[in-house]
């Protein structure tokens, strides 16, 4: 039965936890010991302060070596980190405008847009439209799709123009 109270940890078993007839030993310099039992394959990692660790379960006989659990556990721990610090998230970054606007309010959402596709980021160009500005839908179209083109050496089109409410929007995607 698991215990449920405890989180299960996926980490190899050590010491007196691998529970094997015979096991394949590596020393800690790489050079194979042999198959010996994990009782003297123990004593052999104590005579040398360091611990036994189960690197392959599934082989036969099962692999264990001596080395410093701390020290492999800390490596682990560190490539694991540089991992998670290399990978980038692609965020949804917004550019807001309205369909009347400035050709210098423009040129200031597609520096925006250039800025986000640049560092990896997906863009939501948004037009909005108040009161009875909706019946403009074919100029927020337009400007949408201007802005496309004045993107297109940056971005793709991930989704086309499309109107939701009072909004008209589009979404670009870094290009590869």
């Amino acid at each position: 039965m698991i215990d449920k109270r405890r989180p299960q940890r996926d980490l190899p078993k050590i010491n007196e936890r691998i529970r094997f007839p015979e096991i394949r030993v590596i020393d800690s310099d790489g050079s194979q010991v042999g198959v010996i039992t994990p009782k003297e394959a123990l004593s052999l990692a104590q005579e040398k302060e360091l611990d036994l660790v189960l690197v392959s379960e599934t082989a036969k006989p099962p692999v264990c070596r001596i080395m410093d659990y701390g020290k492999y556990k800390f490596e682990q721990e560190k490539k694991a980190r540089e991992a998670k610090k290399k990978q980038h998230t692609a965020d949804v970054k917004e550019v807001k405008m309205r369909y009347k606007i400035g050709e210098s309010d423009y040129n200031v959402r597609v520096n925006q847009a250039k800025r986000f596709l640049k560092s990896g980021d997906k863009v939501k160009a948004t037009v909005t439209f108040r009161g009875r500005e909706i019946q403009h839908a074919n100029l927020a179209q337009e400007l949408l799709e201007r802005m496309a083109k004045d993107l297109e050496e940056l971005a793709e089109i991930q989704q086309a123009p499309k109107r939701e409410g009072r909004n008209m929007m589009m979404f670009l995607t870094p290009k590869k």
